[in-house]
């Protein structure tokens, strides 16, 4: 018993403010639709990263969400990302690209950054490695797998309050 509770309190404590889920392996996605992300719409600022971090949410239309994302460090434009949630069929699949403040891509020309739906559960969306939360009409969390060096992986949370 006493090796019970030692390993419960161990998970509690390390496992805890894990807000992101992998897209298990040969999993599908579940049935979704924009409407389930309907509240991402508008704009939205936060920290994160040392700076100011900013984006912006089109409603849904012609079946997707787009949007735009700046990260502001020493008053000068770090990043952008661009992207959107689209509805491919009977779920949703968040899509993005990152470019350099001058506006050179990260990625290759046709490559984009692909994060499959794992679930959707109450205020919360789950796709591969990047969660949605809504706290309020007025504010939401944005959970985001980093991987860094290629080795290790961290949970990064954006707060974002609507502007």
């Amino acid at each position: 018993m006493r090796d019970y509770i030692i390993i419960l309190l161990f998970s509690t404590l390390f496992c805890s403010g894990q807000n992101t889920l992998p897209f298990p392996e040969n999993g599908t996605s579940p049935k979704a639709s924009l409407q389930d992300v309907s509240w991402m719409e508008g704009h939205w600022r936060g920290e994160a990263f040392g700076g100011i971090t900013e984006e912006f949410w089109s409603p849904p239309l012609g079946g997707s969400m787009m949007f735009v994302f700046k990260l502001i460090l020493d008053g000068k434009v770090n990043f952008y990302e661009v992207g959107h949630i689209q509805q491919i069929g009977e779920t949703l699949l968040l899509q993005l690209k990152h470019f350099h403040g001058n506006l050179k891509g990260w990625e290759e020309k046709d490559d984009t950054v692909d994060f499959k739906l794992v679930k959707v559960e109450g205020n919360r969306v789950f796709f591969d490695g990047f969660t949605f939360e809504k706290i309020s009409d007025d504010e939401v969390n944005l959970y985001v797998v980093i991987s860094q060096d290629n080795k290790t992986e961290k949970e990064v949370k954006f707060n974002y309050k609507r502007m």
